[in-house]
């Protein structure tokens, strides 16, 4: 029997590249957003993940369909940047309501069908910065820390149903987040720069990091597995990053951080 796996965020870069590498894998692929970027082979739905009824219309539609689901990969996000002090609240709240509100919608919209099923596999998109925390993108650190607490607890609370779940912490990688991102470069003078200095070096990296059919190829083998580890980096210096962090004191790796993107 074919696996039914939604990716949200599915119409472009990880989240499309997942969602291609699904459909290879013999899943029968949803991408839930809230443009329709056709692609062979791969199903949209179209919802606002921040929008809780959208996302259970679109889920309810799903099992109509397919009468299952078996794997959710929860891939849409999107970055802000600039100084805490003159983060507009809106701002910070938008980030937190899609990186981490979006991701419990679509979530808690699944796991009833998953339950029931005694079956099922989570995949959530955290970042380095999860435990690596970046200045200058407080807010986007803050809400890929919060996604890691999360499928913490969550696997806990799943895991005599049969239902797995895991967060994949990638670094740098070359997709359309770098221009998506909401940046503010307001107090830059008061900071002396940094702030613009920062951003450009995390923008640059991100330009000539992974490629994103390579971290889609990643993503789909983890969430085609039945169980992982929890907490699992992408690419081999960002886990040798999350291995630093835990032997290191906190200390040394937050002033390394500083060194790099503060300085």
């Amino acid at each position: 029997m074919k696996r039914i796996a939604i990716v949200t965020g599915g119409s472009g870069g990880i989240g499309r590249c997942t969602a291609q590498q699904l459909q290879k894998a013999g899943c029968t692929v949803y991408e839930l957003s809230r443009r329709d970027v056709p692609a062979e082979g791969i199903v949209h739905l179209t919802a606002d993940i921040t929008k809780e009824e959208q996302v259970l219309a679109a889920v309810e539609e799903l099992i109509r369909r397919e009468g299952q689901i078996d794997i959710l990969v929860n891939n849409a996000g999107f970055g802000i940047s600039g100084a805490a002090e003159s983060t507009r609240s809106q701002d910070s709240h938008a980030q937190l309501e899609l990186n981490l509100f979006g991701m419990d919608n679509v979530t808690r919209a699944v796991l009833p069908y998953m339950r029931k099923a005694r079956s099922g596999r989570i995949v959530c998109m955290s970042s380095i910065a999860g435990i690596l925390p970046i200045p200058f993108q407080l807010w986007y650190s803050v809400s890929k820390s919060a996604v890691l607490s999360y499928v913490l607890a969550l696997q806990n609370e799943i895991r005599p149903y049969g239902i797995s779940v895991c967060a994949i912490m990638p670094g740098d990688i070359a997709t359309g987040f770098t221009d998506a991102r909401v940046k503010s470069e307001a107090l830059d003078g008061e900071y002396a720069g940094r702030i613009a200095r920062s951003v450009a070096m995390m923008e640059h990296d991100e330009r000539t990091g992974m490629k994103p059919e390579d971290a889609g190829r990643f993503v789909a083998k983890i969430a085609l597995r039945k169980k992982s580890r929890p907490m699992i980096a992408m690419g081999f210096a960002y886990k040798a990053a999350a291995v630093a962090a835990k032997i290191f004191p906190r200390r040394f790796s937050n002033w390394l951080i500083g060194l790099i993107y503060a300085k």
